[in-house]
């Protein structure tokens, strides 16, 4: 028997007063706002960015690829259930799955924003008005908070009051604001994530992709980088020892794909067992693949080799995600998209994929989705 089925990656279009109402006031005028274009539509406006961020693309899930365009949105004819909670529960049973990990979409892009201070006032603004959109079907929508570290000490802070705010994980940019991940100072943040028991996770594009903007030959070249921002963050956790040091640690890729992942971890293997000492790699305790394949989770929605591929993966980090309501996002084909890509695998996998592996990170009610489905 196949268990409910849950969106490992989904996400919500903040609405108009997801900023400008819950941000602190000393902020409330540099607020991300929505505001209408007469060219590109409705979109949302971030300061630090380079370009507004069109609705038209985070709500197009169901248009055909002829349909998809940046240009002429209006907010209220976007999907509803995109902020609305009663109407995203009827988005899910048009998709059959029971639940949604859920991140944010103009919260992508503020992960980019280089002021430090506005960036976390966004973040702490949206973990409201997030934890206000979860609160009707807390089994069903499951929200992660975001951290902005301006200081190790004071990320560790952000980590406390999302932890009390009763998110599941929290989504960390992919750039912190001083140094790196791997640098000692954010040894005790780390420890309390263990500790705290919140599931981090980097998203695609907030490693500052959004304000570098650069790429070769016509734009549709661009999407093949999307995931290069977090197989760089992937690979530094490894070879940089941050998984030695914490070996509780897990951590989410998400959205990147999957299916390269057993390349990557065999040019890992290559790289250190060849190059460690004239590159000052780090003198790790396993081969690098092997803390990847224990440490890694990773999503993916419309990504056949994944699936072909699983036996080179570590199954038991394979989570599937449908992307709603992006354009991108498989909604409402996921049915007819999962059938074609599970047809070899047994009903233990496919449950491992669709379901135990992302309830057992994040520790979720099974009984509550059964209910559900």
């Amino acid at each position: 028997m196949i268990k409910p089925i849950i969106s490992a990656d989904s996400h919500v279009s903040e609405p108009p007063n997801c900023y400008v109402d819950f941000i602190d006031k000393k902020f409330k005028d540099r607020a991300p706002r929505l505001h209408h274009d007469e060219k590109r539509g409705d979109v949302f406006t971030v300061e630090g960015s380079k370009q507004p961020i069109p609705m038209a693309l985070v709500s197009a899930a169901g248009k055909s690829p002829e349909e998809l365009s940046p240009k002429g949105a209006r907010f209220e004819n976007l999907h509803r259930g995109g902020w609305e909670p009663h109407a995203r529960i009827k988005d899910q049973e048009t998709d059959g799955i029971a639940a949604e990990v859920i991140y944010p979409s103009v919260g992508m892009e503020i992960c980019n924003i280089p002021d430090i201070d506005l960036k976390q006032a966004c973040m702490e603004a949206y973990n409201l008005w997030l934890a206000e959109f979860c609160a009707p079907y807390p089994h069903r929508l499951i929200g992660l908070g975001q951290c902005a570290i301006r200081t190790p000490a004071e990320g560790i802070k952000e980590l406390e009051v999302i932890k009390r705010m009763g998110f599941k994980g929290v989504m960390l940019p992919g750039l912190p604001a001083q140094e790196d991940y791997p640098h000692e100072m954010y040894t005790e943040f780390f420890d309390a994530v263990v500790e705290l028991d919140l599931v981090p996770s980097f998203h695609i594009l907030t490693s500052g992709e959004g304000l570098r903007q650069a790429h070769r030959g016509s734009k549709i070249n661009s999407f093949m980088s999307v995931v290069r921002g977090n197989q760089e963050i992937m690979s530094m956790f490894v070879f940089d020892g941050i998984f030695m040091r914490h070996p509780k640690l897990k951590i989410v890729s998400v959205e990147a794909d999957g299916g390269w992942i057993p390349h990557y971890m065999y040019r890992m293997d290559h790289a250190y067992q060849r190059h460690r000492h004239w590159m000052r790699g780090q003198e790790l305790e396993m081969t690098p693949s092997e803390y990847f394949r224990e440490h890694i989770y990773f999503t993916f929605q419309d990504d056949y080799t994944a699936f072909q591929f699983k036996d080179y993966l570590n199954i038991e980090r394979m989570m599937w995600a449908n992307d709603f309501p992006h354009s991108d996002s498989t909604w409402p084909w996921s049915q007819s998209i999962l059938d074609k890509h599970l047809v070899s695998m047994t009903e233990a996998e496919k449950n491992l994929i669709l379901h135990e592996n992302v309830a057992n990170l994040y520790k979720l009610d099974t009984a509550a989705l059964e209910v559900a489905a």
